[in-house]
């Protein structure tokens, strides 16, 4: 018989998909359950459909709850980079883009002028990190300042950064763009000693941490500097603002219509 499933049974379903939250299948099943009638379908296959639903659905969940946490902020991946017009080697994107550094606690720098692609490069792996089921964390600098200041009075700073460090990758993004306050050179300090061995650190910056000193205290600078190169990736990127060139080629806008 190829009619129609009952409707008590449907309901039976799904009643019972919503009491073990069982989303993915609650939404599959009356598509499925009439596929795997009018083929015959094996219920073992079926139930392997099912299942695999409910899988996949998670799956997918799960990796846009980890996108929100993370906070990207422009929503730059690989889709978009032109890995020919970086300066960054071609193998050397490679290697990043396997994120094996990450698993192995390592930490990346990528510094250079501004607009040759360091915060789109650092986003895009935040992106692909996410997509391969690692946990993500994005800061700029001055977020930093803000996480300071905001737990300095009860003195909990350290209790604040301990979340953050569940991240398998912390980013903190275009250091040396603008002054950095007090407070943010303590956060950005107080993350990279706290990140040291455990969680992987990526920066990008106008200027080499050599010359960190030039944005804080040396005496910051130094144990921060120290701490963020000893395991680490540092790529220089180098040639004019690729943002400037395609502003310069009239390729930063829609052209304008009479």
């Amino acid at each position: 018989m190829n009619g129609p499933i009952p409707q008590a049974v449907t309901d039976e379903i799904t009643a019972l998909c919503r009491r073990l939250r069982l989303r993915y299948i609650r939404e599959q099943s009356p598509d499925v359950l009439l596929t795997a009638k009018a083929q015959r379908w094996d219920p073992a296959e079926t139930l392997r459909v099912l299942l695999q639903a409910e899988a996949e659905g998670r799956d997918r969940s799960t990796i846009e709850a980890h996108r929100k946490t993370a906070r990207f902020p422009a929503g730059k991946t690989f889709d978009a980079w032109q890995a020919e017009r970086s300066s960054v080697p071609a193998p050397t994107q490679t290697a990043l883009q396997s994120l094996e550094w990450v698993d192995r606690h390592e930490n990346l720098v990528i510094c250079g002028p501004s607009g040759t692609g360091k915060s789109h490069l650092c986003e895009a792996l935040g992106q692909s990190a996410v997509d391969h089921g690692r946990n993500v964390r994005w800061f700029n600098i001055e977020d930093l300042g803000a996480l300071v200041r905001s737990h300095r009075i009860d003195d909990t700073i350290t209790k604040a950064i301990k979340p953050v460090l569940k991240a398998d990758l912390i980013v903190v993004d275009d250091i040396g763009l603008l002054p950095v306050s007090v407070d943010a050179a303590e956060g950005l300090y107080r993350l990279i000693d706290a990140a040291y061995e455990n969680t992987s650190v990526a920066v990008s910056s106008n200027l080499h941490p050599s010359g960190f000193d030039q944005l804080m205290d040396e005496t910051l600078a130094s144990p921060l500097v120290d701490r963020l190169l000893h395991h680490a990736h540092v790529i220089v990127t180098q040639g004019e603002s690729i943002r400037l060139e395609d502003a310069l080629n009239g390729k930063g806008v829609e052209p304008l219509t009479k």
